[in-house]
């Protein structure tokens, strides 16, 4: 079996943090990621919920903010909860395992938090491991 996402994308809101009862962190952001859509090729946004722990999500907390670009490494998870009227409901989530920030506090302010760069400027910066390739 093989679970893991790869996204890039811009935060749409200030990583909120958390702790567990137990005291560990939680911090949760929602990621919006650019894909084409139509025969056009026109751009839509897909808005991800992602969760990081512990020393990942302090990190987040401390340093992300709306409009941040960054790369999330991680795995899809599917979770149930029951709603205010007590209704069943399943929420998708991506747990992050690795956050890479790709720009700079000040370079987030100047885009506005719009607009991707160019595939170039990903890649001096983001390095991913194929040994998981499952065949």
């Amino acid at each position: 079996m093989f679970n893991r996402i790869i996204l890039i994308g811009r935060l749409t809101r200030e990583p909120e943090l958390r702790y567990t009862p137990s005291g560990t962190p939680v911090a949760k952001f929602t990621l919006a990621v650019d894909r084409r859509a139509g025969r056009q090729g026109e751009r839509e946004a897909d808005f991800i919920d992602i969760v990081t722990w512990q020393k990942t999500a302090e990190v987040c907390a401390n340093y992300l903010g709306k409009g941040r670009l960054v790369a999330v490494e991680g795995r899809l998870q599917i979770r149930s909860y029951e709603d205010n009227q007590g209704i069943r409901r399943k929420a998708a989530e991506v747990v992050a395992e690795t956050v890479k920030f790709l720009d700079r506090a000040k370079e987030a302010q100047q885009q506005g938090g719009g607009g991707f760069g160019s595939e170039d400027d990903f890649a001096s910066e983001i390095s991913f491991v194929d040994d998981d390739t499952p065949f």
